[in-house]
């Protein structure tokens, strides 16, 4: 079933494959989102989430750490899906702030050079949405393995609590490569002792009702579903989440 359905979500891969790589950019980190804040580090930019009047710097930050999908390439900064999960959190209630750490063309490895410059500033929950492009060119997985666990495992001694989302390699780099791809975030998960949301695109993958005219980049009703199904995923993280911002 679980094959099937993997199938059906990547249908065409070869061109899927071309077309992710030319929207996510260079292993660099590509073209990042003009709308940024401010530059990390190394260079590239990083998309702030624009926040309502009603917010405050003070509020505990959940950061995402992700790739052209978290960043929202193509889209209004206002539909990005970190935005869209910190206007449902607000709406539930919780006064934190969510950081779109997303940069396009990003790797699991080039997610690892920066994730304490992203970890800075009071953040007390990472979600880890990195994965697309390493599986899209065919990275060793071996080595996602240890570029996944080492950012989690920083933001543990932090005492950050994270969540790790999932990702499906296309079928180019056959039947071995894929199964092993999926399975890296399920042991991470086990053994690191975190919450998965087994694939960040469910349900958004393959409609082309929910994705812009590239076939792969979700588009506003499509980041909407993603909030959705991170913000199902975070339930049992946020009543940690704000107890420990009361914590000096």
């Amino acid at each position: 079933m679980i094959e099937k359905m993997n199938a059906v979500r990547w249908r065409d891969g070869v061109l899927l494959l071309s077309l992710w790589c030319i929207g996510c950019g260079a292993d660099n980190g590509g073209e990042a989102v003009v709308r940024s804040e401010r530059a990390v580090p190394d260079g590239l930019a990083i998309q702030g989430v624009g926040r309502p009047q009603a917010s405050s710097d003070d509020w505990p930050r959940i950061a995402v750490l992700g790739d052209s999908l978290t960043a929202g390439l193509g889209l209004d900064i206002e539909e990005a899906f970190p935005t869209v999960l910190e206007q449902a959190l607000l709406r539930d209630g919780y006064e934190l702030t969510v950081i779109n750490a997303g940069v396009s063309g990003d790797t699991t490895a080039a997610g690892l050079r920066r994730v304490e410059w992203a970890l800075d500033g009071g953040v007390r929950l990472l979600i880890v949405a990195l994965g697309g492009n390493d599986g899209l060119r065919g990275l060793p997985v071996d080595q996602m393995r240890q570029n996944l666990s080492d950012i989690v495992t920083l933001a543990q001694r932090r005492s950050i609590a994270v969540l790790l989302t999932g990702m499906e390699a296309p079928p180019n780099f056959g039947l071995a490569y894929t199964s092993a791809f999926r399975q890296v975030f399920q042991d991470l998960a086990q053994q690191l002792d975190v919450p998965l949301l087994p694939f960040l695109l469910e349900g958004v993958a393959g409609d082309p009702s929910l994705n812009q005219a590239d076939g792969i980049h979700p588009n506003a009703e499509g980041a909407a579903m993603v909030a959705e199904h991170v913000r199902e995923a975070l339930e049992p993280l946020l009543p940690v989440v704000v107890s420990s911002a009361a914590v000096p």
